[in-house]
């Protein structure tokens, strides 16, 4: 048998950190959204264990990767001994902030309950996918939400969808870990009321003129690429620009898709992946 899901990523419309928990994890608050970007994840069944493919080498195609630990709490929670291959098409770029990895976690969950017919809700999914990952619940979710916790907190929000949105990595990737170990986490709190009303009201301008991400002040000044990127953007007509979770993505919101091309064939020049997206 053969399953094929598209794994979408996510941006986050805003992102703060409140403290470092107990545990070693840091209490967030944050409003993420699904966007139109995604990889192909290509499911089989058959061999022993879990065989991973990439046409992207900087994936890692062992145990460390999401996919392999999805498919083992599965099995865990079956009992079954049924091995599985799994291809990804990687058009994602790794460990940018976008929840690529995640979103490959969450398709094989998604994918896996449908091949073995395990009659799973999404809640049972979701809270699957926390054991493994604090991006997995809301990969599976989708659409606009509120994160709390680690991430794993969701709250659904009025669908933000159908925004163009001009997408651009400069090439290379930040860890969770580095841009956590680098942030000072800030005294004050910035909330996030008035963004949740900004998109009740699906005012697109009222959002980017808020929009905030509390890693950009430690993550921009040793990369400061993405502080070009984001000039670019809001120089040639976005709302708005900020760095996708812990970087190096970085996200305009455009109301003109015109302006939003031109944005796209200037970056396109300077940097390899650009990309013309929507919000889902």
């Amino acid at each position: 048998m053969r399953i094929e899901e598209n794994a979408y990523g996510k941006i986050n419309l805003a992102l703060d950190v409140l403290y470092k928990r107990e545990d070693g994890y840091h209490e967030i608050n944050s409003i993420m959204q699904q966007i139109s970007l995604h990889d192909t994840v290509i499911i089989k069944e058959g061999g022993r264990g879990v065989q991973i493919s990439c046409d992207n080498s900087l994936v890692p195609l062992d145990h460390t990767n999401l996919v392999h630990m999805a498919w083992d709490e599965i099995r865990k929670m079956t009992g079954t001994e049924s091995g599985i291959s799994v291809e990804i098409h990687k058009i994602i770029p790794v460990a940018a902030g976008l929840a690529g990895g995640s979103s490959n976690g969450a398709a094989v969950l998604l994918g896996l309950n449908k091949m073995w017919n395990l009659g799973l809700t999404r809640d049972e999914l979701m809270a699957i996918g926390k054991r493994i990952g604090a991006d997995i619940p809301f990969c599976i979710l989708g659409g606009t939400a509120l994160a709390e916790g680690i991430g794993e907190k969701l709250t659904s929000l009025k669908p933000f969808k159908d925004k163009h949105i001009l997408l651009a990595n400069p090439g290379f990737g930040i860890s969770s870990a580095y841009a956590y170990s680098k942030l000072n986490i800030p005294a004050e709190r910035k909330p996030m009321d008035i963004l949740i009303q900004c998109i009740e009201n699906d005012d697109q301008k009222c959002l980017a003129d808020r929009m905030f991400n509390v890693f950009e002040d430690s993550i921009i000044p040793e990369n400061p690429i993405i502080g070009d990127i984001k000039r670019i953007m809001e120089e040639h007509g976005a709302l708005g620009a900020l760095m996708s979770g812990s970087g190096a993505s970085v996200f305009g919101l455009y109301d003109d898709t015109e302006k939003l091309e031109f944005t796209r064939k200037k970056l396109q020049d300077i940097i390899p992946h650009v990309f013309h997206v929507t919000t889902i």
